[in-house]
């Protein structure tokens, strides 16, 4: 059974559809408005989207731009041109009001039978490659990424502005370059820029370009970094930054497709692909003041989510041993890997920093290490970790007992070494020291003579 929306600000004229469509074992969802619609559906699951032209807000060609869902745009203004500008802008037809039923419902059972039969071609020629298969620069098999993967490929092939969320660290200009990558736009260079990067007094600037004379020091005329993306993707990182004079003017770009440089009145075309940032919640800057109302329900048409590493499961690993391969390539050191130890740690850590702490980590693994295998204490995760948790289990398993001193939250890597070597040195050689801790013989000598703590001879000791 087909879903459709139907969007529509009349009451009367939309029940009456409501009613129509479902008399015609259509299932029918409801909204008066753009914004409405964002906020109590997900548009894109629905198979169909019926829309009143001029809406409260944002209008109804609005949702051209959010979605690859069929729109069917209806008006009061019956012209030629406005048939035109909507098909022109990507609607799938028009219909005019007042319409006859039969008219209405012969449109929607077109169009319903078009996206069936293209949905079909589509499968027969992609397969399963299209959905959830990872994209070039980015790995994970978990469920989030599969599903993130997804609504990429499904999101860039449109016009559409893209919100990208997720906490700090998580990879979101990478996603801002798929987005841009399987896009139409590919053919010309990304711009990115990053908000925080840049002072608040330079911003509109920066952004939209000068005149000569538009300020004190502006010698010369110069383009902005909007501009420089005309025909391509804009990428704002950390949108949430942007002060609210040039949100104003960035809410014209979108607005209206036009921009105007500080200290000029000519305004000029651009077409620009808006793919913004934040791992901040938007909504919450728009109630404090901080961020405009009408920019954020300009931005907020599609939205990603990118998943933190904490919730990637197994993926960890993989992207640590990517990672630790190409850090290997790029500091042209030999190849290494990581031990067992080493993998426990890494999948069980719960990456604050996310993707950025993990590169760090692996970075000084690399810098350190002095055998080919790469153990935990070499990551540098800290004793709130995996590494010292993973350490104590696996001292556990060698008949060290419980080692309560790893799970000591208050001690050191260095402080954990040194209690644990003390207690389990009398009952065990260097050999088993060495792989309780997860480290090899040769580290835990120099780890003995970098904290002072001389092995003691035993009968028996090895």
């Amino acid at each position: 059974m087909s879903q459709i929306l139907v969007v529509e600000d009349e009451d009367i004229i939309r029940s009456s559809l409501r009613r129509l469509l479902e008399r015609h074992d259509y299932r029918v969802s409801e909204a008066a408005s753009v914004r409405e619609s964002l906020e109590k559906y997900d548009i894109d699951d629905f198979d169909m989207i019926i829309s009143d032209l001029r809406l409260p807000g944002p209008p109804g060609t609005d949702f051209i731009k959010a979605t690859t869902t069929p729109v069917l745009i209806m008006t009061s203004y019956s012209t030629i041109r406005s048939a035109v500008d909507t098909v022109q802008q990507g609607a799938v037809d028009y219909i005019a009001k007042p319409f006859e039923h039969s008219h209405l419902l012969e449109t929607v059972a077109r169009i319903l039978k078009d996206m069936t039969r293209r949905r079909r071609r589509g499968a027969k020629s992609a397969g399963d490659a299209d959905a959830a298969e990872p994209i070039a620069g980015m790995l994970g098999d978990s469920p989030p990424m599969r599903e993130l993967f997804r609504r990429i490929r499904r999101v860039a092939p449109t016009n559409s502005t893209v919100l990208i969320g997720g906490e700090s660290g998580t990879g979101k200009q990478s996603v801002a370059r798929a987005i841009h990558r399987l896009s139409g736009r590919s053919g010309q260079e990304m711009v990115s820029v990053n908000c925080a990067a840049i002072p608040q007094s330079h911003m509109e600037s920066e952004l939209f370009g000068h005149e000569k004379g538009a300020f004190a020091g502006a010698t010369e005329a110069r383009s902005g970094l909007v501009e420089k993306a005309d025909r391509s993707t804009l990428f704002l990182d950390g949108i949430d930054g942007l002060p609210l004079e040039a949100q104003a003017r960035l809410l014209r770009v979108l607005q209206e497709d036009e921009i105007c440089r500080l200290g000029s009145v000519r305004s000029q075309k651009v077409d620009v692909r808006l793919v913004a940032a934040s791992h901040r919640d938007l909504r919450r800057a728009v109630a404090k003041g901080a961020f405009r109302e009408d920019l954020y329900y300009r931005i907020n048409v599609l939205t990603l989510h990118i998943p933190p590493l904490r919730e990637r499961g197994p993926d960890v690993v993989g992207l640590a041993a990517a990672i630790l391969a190409r850090t290997c390539d790029r500091q042209k050191t030999p190849r290494r890997r990581f031990s067992p130890q080493a993998e426990a740690a890494i999948a069980a850590y719960p990456w604050p920093g996310n993707v950025r702490e993990l590169e760090n980590a692996v970075k000084q693994a690399v810098v350190l290490a002095e055998d080919e295998e790469i153990g935990p204490e070499l990551l540098g995760i800290g004793p709130e970790g995996a590494g010292v948790e993973a350490a104590a289990e696996a001292a556990a398993s060698a008949g060290a007992g419980t080692a309560t001193a790893a799970r000591d939250g208050e001690l050191s890597l260095q402080g954990y070494f040194q209690r644990f070597v003390r207690e389990h040195e009398g009952r065990m050689n260097e050999t088993q020291l060495a792989k309780a801790l997860g480290i090899s013989r040769k580290c835990l000598w120099e780890r003995r003579q970098r904290f002072d703590l001389p092995r003691r001879r035993k009968p028996g000791a090895s």
